[in-house]
C-alpha cells in the first residue's frame, strides 16, 4: 500500500509491478486486477517457481519500457514465530542473527537481478518503519494506524552490485543485515538518518481522482444492471479472467506483437 503512494508521488503508479504469493492471485476481483496489472504469482517452492519467473521477467526486458519491480526476498511478513525460526536458522549456518526483519531468500532475487539486469538501471532498497507499531490491513482500512509511516531509501547502481549468484547473495544479506540496523535505530529516534519531509498530495487532485472513480464505478454497476449488451460484456469478461487466473494465461499484448511484427517484416 505504502509503495504505491510512493509510486503515486513519484509519477511511476503505472509502472509497479509485484510478485506476490499465487494464493492472492485467486481472490474474487482482486486475483483479476492483479493479473491484468501482470503481477507475478510465486508458490515460494523455487521448483514451481522457476518456470514463471523466467517466463514473466522475459515480458519485462524493454528497456523503453519503465519498470518498478517490487521484490520482498523475506518471502512473507513478519511475526515473532517467524522471526524465532529464522534466527534459529541463521545461528545454524553462520549468517548474522537479525531482530527486526527476517533473513532474505536470495534465490529469487538473483533470478530476477541476472535476467533484468540489460534492462535496469539500479535497485532501490526500501526500508519502511512505523508509529509507533506496524500495522494491521484493517488498521490502514480504517486509518486508525500508523500515525506515521517513514521511508528509507537507497539507490544502489547496477555496476555496484555484484554478478555471480553467491556473491549476490551474500550482498543481500548484508543489506538485509543493514536494514535491521536501520529499523533498531528507528525505534530508539523515532527517525531514519539524514530525513526528509515529503509534501503532501495536492487535496484538488486527491479530491478529482476520487470523484472520478466513484463516478466511474457508479456508471459500471448502473450498465451492469440495466443494459443487456454491458452485462454480457461483463459476464465475459469474467467468464475469461476466472480460468485465466487460475491458470495463468497471458496472451501476448496486442501492441507488443504488433511490435514484433514490424521488426520481422521491415
Amino acid at each position: 500500500m505504502y509503495l504505491w503512494d510512493l509510486a503515486l508521488r513519484k509519477g511511476c503508479v503505472g509502472y509497479i509491478r509485484y510478485i506476490l504469493k499465487s494464493s492472492l492471485m485467486r481472490l474474487p476481483v482482486f486475483g483479476w486486477a492483479f493479473h491484468i496489472l501482470e503481477f507475478i504469482p510465486v508458490e515460494r517452492k523455487w521448483e514451481a517457481d522457476e518456470s514463471t519467473l523466467h517466463r514473466m521477467l522475459s515480458t519485462f526486458k524493454d528497456p523503453q519500457d519503465p519498470l518498478w519491480l517490487a521484490l520482498f526476498p523475506e518471502g512473507t511478513d513478519f511475526t515473532e514465530q517467524k522471526c524465532i525460526r529464522s534466527q534459529k536458522y541463521a545461528a545454524e549456518h553462520g549468517l548474522p542473527i537479525l531482530k527486526n526483519v527476517l533473513l532474505p531468500k536470495t534465490k529469487g532475487f538473483c533470478t530476477c537481478l541476472r535476467e533484468l539486469r540489460g534492462s535496469l538501471t539500479a535497485v532501490y532498497d526500501v526500508t519502511i518503519g512505523y508509529k509507533y507499531r506496524c500495522p494491521t490491513f484493517l488498521d490502514n482500512v480504517f486509518g486508525v494506524e500508523p500515525s506515521e509511516v517513514h521511508m528509507h531509501i537507497r539507490r544502489l547502481p547496477l555496476d555496484c552490485i555484484p554478478e555471480s549468484e553467491q556473491e549476490l547473495s551474500m550482498w543481500l544479506v548484508d543489506r538485509f543485515k543493514l536494514k535491521d540496523q536501520l529499523l533498531s535505530n528507528f525505534q530508539s529516534q523515532g527517525q531514519f538518518p539524514d530525513q526528509a519531509t515529503e509534501s503532501d498530495l495536492p487535496t484538488a487532485k486527491s479530491f478529482l481522482n476520487c470523484i472520478i472513480v466513484i463516478m466511474v464505478t457508479g456508471a459500471c454497476m448502473y450498465y451492469t444492471f440495466s443494459c443487456i449488451w454491458f452485462k454480457l460484456y461483463v459476464s465475459l469478461v469474467c467468464a475469461y479472467l476466472i480460468p485465466a487466473t487460475s491458470f495463468s494465461i497471458r496472451p501476448q499484448p496486442i501492441l507488443g506483437f504488433l511490435k514484433m511484427r514490424s521488426k520481422c517484416h521491415p
